[in-house]
């Protein structure tokens, strides 16, 4: 009798029978479908887009949800910014749906369904509900995504020497796809139809207590995909005004995990860095780096990001760059990574303008040592870094205010990017603000209001005081014997301090009178430019 009322009292089976078992709990969580009444999600919220691709799905008679950080915004009361929906039709049957839909990917095959053109065009990414497999399991490589291309070709899981997955692609139920996910609140799936939230893992009352939670054991998930390290920080950063914090099992391994990124592509780390700069949250994310003990090491760029977001003028790009997304408005990568490397950029072209040389040639070498040194081959030679250069290359054009110039200026396609940048440096005192003042005035005036503007500009340049140009040598010109005396053709002309002796006269050498009994007549030979031309084409 006692031994039955403590079993009881204990919740043990009181069954005798050799075959009796207990319930197990699944490894993949116990569903839970949540109700309106307790998640109070806001369906008008959802994006017509993403019901639209859920209800075509549903009809087509697929499972199919809003899945992820955007029922997890919906939960706490934030407007998302991207829907993303997960289904059980595979990537071939999805695409099969929608007239605008494409599979990419390879590591994990999903599709974006498009809508709109041009700017206002929206994606809405749809992924298949994956199988849950231990990674223990999976067909190894001995390299990476690259080396081992031709190897990946024909799996569907495989992972690397170190356990990071390189391909997913195996197809199971929404139970297993849930568990594989990262945290429990990003885990949730939501019928805008029946406005049911399923949910495997409690990510409802994890969302409620304000805990970042990862799902399974997080030393293994961070190294099934060290991108989730970065991800961490983000939502961090993105929930830490909500008051949210990481569970101490979560955020225990991040440092000492960090290294496992060095073996991610450049090119994900990249785009990576751009979430966590471009998200709304950029100086957010910069202090959470900071408080985890990830300043450093996790890409080189954003390494200068954080050891440079208390100066001025980054500090200030990075403050309008939150602004912007907070108000609904589209940044553009390449400004804010010109933003960046402003300050590596200046400093080289300041001292090579210090060395004497000309202007435009000066900023460009700096713009290529700043690539070089700082984004190498991934963004730096496409149409992010053709954009960056444009906008700085602006920057000594916007100091010519007369003749035809300043609307060549304004006809420039990154235009109002570059005016944005020279703004920033008028507020941080690089520059006087009168000019950033000027051409927004020019740039909104009609042309009459123009005409009058770029006069009144070329009569006060008539009235400034011209300072005196002195001669210096170039360093490179000095190469050689110490004792020879520098040609003139090595002698440049610079600004001077008021009351420097005026500059000698230049000596004019004469050049030989072409051979007009060469073929081809005079020029045909294809001379080659003075360096007096080659220097007014460059200034």
């Amino acid at each position: 009798m006692i031994k039955k009322f403590i079993d009881k009292l204990f919740g043990k089976s009181d069954s005798t029978e050799p075959g009796a078992k207990r319930a197990k709990k699944s490894p993949f969580g116990q569903r839970q479908d949540v109700g309106v009444k307790e998640h109070g999600i806001d369906v008008k919220l959802v994006d017509d887009r993403a019901m639209d691709v859920v209800h075509t799905l549903k009809d087509a008679g697929y499972e199919a949800y809003i899945v992820g950080g955007a029922v997890r915004d919906l939960l706490v009361g934030l407007r998302p910014k991207d829907f993303d929906v997960a289904t059980d039709a595979t990537p071939e049957q999805v695409k099969s749906l929608f007239r605008r839909a494409f599979i990419i990917g390879r590591r994990f095959r999903i599709v974006h369904v498009i809508y709109g053109r041009g700017r206002e065009h929206e994606v809405i990414e749809v992924s298949t509900f994956r199988a849950h497999l231990d990674s223990s399991l999976a067909e190894q490589v001995g390299g990476n995504e690259r080396t081992s291309k031709s190897e990946l070709a024909g799996m569907k899981h495989a992972v690397d020497a170190s356990g990071r997955v390189l391909r997913d692609n195996v197809w199971g139920p929404i139970e297993q796809d849930a568990a594989r996910r990262d945290f429990t609140i990003n885990a949730m799936y939501y019928d805008p139809e029946t406005q049911v939230v399923v949910d495997y893992h409690n990510g409802i009352k994890d969302a409620k207590k304000k805990i970042i939670r990862m799902i399974g054991s997080p030393a293994v998930r961070y190294r099934e995909d060290p991108v989730r390290i970065i991800r961490a920080v983000r939502f961090a950063a993105k929930l830490s005004a909500l008051g949210f914090k990481f569970e101490d099992k979560t955020v225990a391994p991040l440092r000492e995990m960090k290294g496992l990124l060095a073996d991610v592509p450049q090119s994900r780390l990249f785009d990576e860095m751009l979430k966590l700069l471009q998200t709304g949250h950029a100086l957010a994310s910069i202090a959470q780096l900071k408080f985890l003990g990830l300043g450093t090491g996790i890409y080189p760029l954003l390494d200068v990001v954080v050891e440079n977001a208390d100066e001025p003028f980054l500090k200030l790009a990075l403050q309008d760059t939150d602004r912007r997304v907070g108000e609904g408005k589209p940044v553009a990568p390449s400004f804010l990574l010109s933003c960046v490397l402003w300050a590596d950029v200046r400093e080289g072209w300041e001292q090579r303008k210090k060395r004497g040389e000309h202007l435009m040639p000066a900023l460009q070498d700096a713009i290529d040592d700043a690539f070089n040194a700082k984004i190498g081959d991934v963004s730096g030679r496409g149409k992010l870094g053709t954009d960056m250069r444009e906008i700085w290359t602006m920057q000594p054009r916007f100091e010519k205010r007369t003749g035809s110039a300043p609307y060549s200026l304004l006809d420039q396609p990154r235009f109002r990017a570059g005016f944005d940048f020279l703004r920033l440096r008028a507020q941080t005192g690089e520059i006087d603000m009168e000019l950033a003042e000027w051409w927004e005035k020019f740039s909104t005036a009609y042309d009459d209001e123009r005409h009058a503007m770029i006069e009144e500009a070329r009569q006060a340049q008539q009235h400034k005081p011209q300072a005196p140009r002195v001669r210096i040598k170039r360093p490179d010109a000095e190469a050689g014997s110490g004792h020879a005396e520098r040609p003139a053709s090595d002698e440049v002309d610079v600004p001077g301090e008021q009351g420097d002796a005026p500059p000698a006269k230049k000596r004019r050498r004469r050049r030989k009178p072409a051979n007009r009994g060469a073929a081809g007549g005079e020029g045909a030979g294809g001379d080659a430019p003075s360096p007096s031309a080659d220097t007014a084409s460059n200034s």
